[in-house]
């Protein structure tokens, strides 16, 4: 039996050191990315429409996915009889966050796009950590020059919002932006639900131009595998998830929580079934907002299902 390692150099327990994403290398030299995956942090809540806060995503899911720093022999999962983050199989390194330019959402967002380029460029995967959902919009600019992607957004919202007042790169219109680029060939939008900050010809648009769109109750009806079977199969996908797809019993720390939400597994689940179809090429998660969560476990649940999600996602890619 290996070896857990613990028995040699330091301890290294959660508390101790720097917080990097999971305690991995950071590499501030963008140039200089060798890694299967790498984390980028977008604090940006300049696009939210009512409570801000997620600027300090990041720095909160950082610190919170200290917890799950798996020292020296990776994360154990006896349901599943695997090892992921096998440090001998697989390197992650942060690059630390894009520059935030405040009050100019042009240039913030140009910043997080170079930022995505620079991680494709190095051949890793991409996880960027908002930040609010308008961060999705250089993430996905930024695969303009990429093999084309379907966009697979698990969400309470739809954010498909055209133009409102002139505003066009908020947190509403995400998707509308994804669903205008020639390398998207398509959306999957699952655990919409309730009053949402999109019209209904924001629906009939997003379904003209393509988008599947299921609701949390629609997902549980039908099931996981049934879920599964809508999505393309054997393509390139994007993952952006909102972290107010959960219900608000477990993740309050959002600044537009909705009731009736998922819970951690359901989407685990999903995630785990998109990796095993197809090749998940880039990920964000964003509007974890800490403030509005005094017990942290907002933050928890976002670095928990990031780590779990990178564990699967570079564990299906080497099958």
């Amino acid at each position: 039996m290996a070896s857990h390692g613990y028995d040699s150099g330091r301890l290294n327990l959660p508390f101790v050191g720097i917080c990097t994403f999971g305690k991995y290398p950071y590499v501030e030299d963008w140039d200089s990315i060798d890694a299967d995956a790498a984390i980028l942090g977008a604090p940006f809540d300049f696009g939210a429409q009512w409570r801000s806060g997620a600027r300090m995503g990041p720095r909160a899911i950082r610190e919170a996915s200290t917890l799950f720093s798996f020292g020296h022999a990776g994360a154990y999962d006896f349901e599943d009889d695997i090892t992921y983050l096998d440090p001998a199989k697989v390197r992650i390194v942060d690059i630390g966050d894009a520059d935030i330019v405040h009050t100019d959402t042009i240039k913030s967002h140009a910043n997080i796009e170079f930022g995505v380029r620079k991680i494709l460029q190095a051949g890793a995967l991409p996880v960027v950590l908002g930040g609010d959902h308008s961060i999705n919009i250089p993430c996905i600019n930024a695969f303009d020059d990429q093999d084309p992607i379907h966009v697979v957004q698990i969400d309470a919202h739809l954010d498909f919002v055209d133009e409102r007042h002139g505003v066009r790169y908020g947190h509403g219109n995400p998707m509308r932006r994804a669903a205008e680029k020639a390398h998207v060939t398509g959306l999957t939008q699952i655990g919409i639900r309730n009053v949402s900050s999109t019209a209904k010809d924001g629906y009939d648009a997003a379904r003209a131009m393509g988008s599947d769109i299921q609701s949390v109750r629609h997902v549980r009806r039908m099931g996981t595998a049934a879920m599964l079977a809508r999505i393309p199969e054997g393509v390139r996908y994007y993952l952006t998830i909102d972290i107010d797809a959960f219900d608000p019993s477990i993740a309050p720390g959002t600044g537009t929580p909705s009731h009736g939400g998922f819970l951690y597994y359901e989407v685990l689940e999903l995630i785990d079934g998109l990796a095993r179809r197809g090749e998940i090429a880039g990920i964000d998660l964003v509007e974890v907002a800490p403030d509005y969560d005094q017990s942290g476990s907002t933050s928890i649940l976002a670095a928990q299902l990031l780590m779990n999600t990178l564990g699967r996602v570079l564990h299906h890619r080497r099958r």
